[in-house]
């Protein structure tokens, strides 16, 4: 019977267990937006994961949304990003790296020159962001005009180069949590009409043109994705959440992507969140490829899903993050370490590579 700790290999990347850290912002780059020094550490730390996933880096300077997170579309980004696969490879580890686009999650003070927001629509999201002022709401995008769309999908082949360049062993195109790429997926958000608006396949188009452009770059065995059908973020659900997911992962089925990694419910929240049912399973069997889930999994959980067949590896976020050794508590059912939900976003090493290992 498999189990969580076995090796696996997904796409061109062989893997010594099961577990994954899940992408997590820990806003903590600096000058530049480069992962210094004690981002080096953090991830090294956690190298034991089967995969780590890191945190999500703006793929050019109008793709980031929150103050001091990382970016992949400089040289001294790469170079930064370098030392962290260095370490965490010198560790024994597998890392791949979230490409982010936040669209219209963002705030002028954050985007070159004051410029708005670009997203689907110019509606603003009812959405708070993290600038040099503390939280405060997010700015009235505009929408992206058709031509200008080829030039995204450049900076998203642009940013997995650099990836790879960096040392990454794949990457991982981030289109969840109401980022950019599911404003355009659901009309709940997206108004446009035209090649990118509309019907269901008009809406998935600019998701699945990155995800092959991607592909094409870096090989689809670096390739992997994320979703979350039922996440309510920053915008409401799509008006048929499983007609829309079932199609994207209808046209990914075929593509050899290295994992799909899906969020079960809320973001952050309840698995299940109350009167919004959805079929994961359903998804899981249109798909061939490793099937990564996500949210709230407790070690029991985590254990039977993969016993049963139900997901390839489970990705764990916050327990990561207090627990630098999780991957060795899990196996042996030791207790993890409470997590300092204060020193989340921004700061220094305290809560952040300070959390002790089972040999303190």
């Amino acid at each position: 019977m498999t189990t969580l700790f076995d090796p696996i290999q997904i796409g061109d990347i062989a893997l010594s267990n099961r577990i994954v850290m899940a992408p997590l912002t820990r806003n903590r780059a600096i000058a530049g937006n480069v992962p210094g020094p004690l981002t080096v550490e953090y991830y090294r730390q956690r190298a034991s994961a089967g995969l780590i996933i890191a945190e999500a880096s703006q793929i050019s300077p109008m793709a980031q949304g929150y103050l001091d997170t990382p970016g992949i579309y400089s040289d001294e980004q790469i170079a930064g990003w370098r030392q962290v696969t260095d370490a965490v490879h010198a560790a024994g580890g597998k890392i791949a790296l979230q490409l982010w686009h936040v669209g219209r999650i963002s705030h002028v003070s954050l985007l070159p020159e004051g410029a708005a927001p670009v997203s689907s629509t110019d509606k603003k999201a009812e959405a708070m962001t993290f600038t040099s002022e503390g939280f405060i709401p997010v700015s009235t995008p505009r929408a992206l005009r058709d031509d200008e769309i080829p030039g995204l999908i450049a900076d998203y082949r642009h940013a997995a180069r650099n990836a790879i360049a960096a040392g990454f062993d794949g990457v991982e195109i981030h289109g969840a949590n109401t980022y950019l790429l599911e404003q355009f997926l659901r009309d709940s958000v997206n108004d446009r009409s035209g090649p990118y608006g509309g019907s269901i396949a008009n809406r998935a188009r600019l998701l699945l043109d990155v995800v092959q452009a991607v592909a094409q770059e870096i090989g689809a065995g670096r390739t992997g994705l994320r979703l979350s059908p039922m996440t309510t973020f920053t915008a409401p659900l799509d008006s048929d959440p499983q007609a829309l997911y079932g199609y994207v992962v209808e046209q990914l089925a075929p593509l050899g992507l290295t994992f799909l990694h899906i969020i079960e419910g809320e973001t952050g929240g309840p698995r299940a969140p109350e009167g919004k049912a959805f079929d994961y399973e359903a998804l899981h069997r249109a798909y061939p490829g490793a099937w990564l889930v996500n949210n709230g999994y407790t070690r029991d959980l985590a254990l039977q899903t993969i016993a049963d067949g139900k997901a390839d590896l489970i990705a764990f976020g916050r327990p990561f993050i207090s627990n630098p050794d999780l991957v060795r508590r899990l196996r042996e059912n030791a207790p993890l370490n409470e997590l300092r939900a204060d020193k989340l976003y921004g700061g220094g090493a305290e809560g952040y590579t300070d959390y002790p290992t089972l040999e303190g």
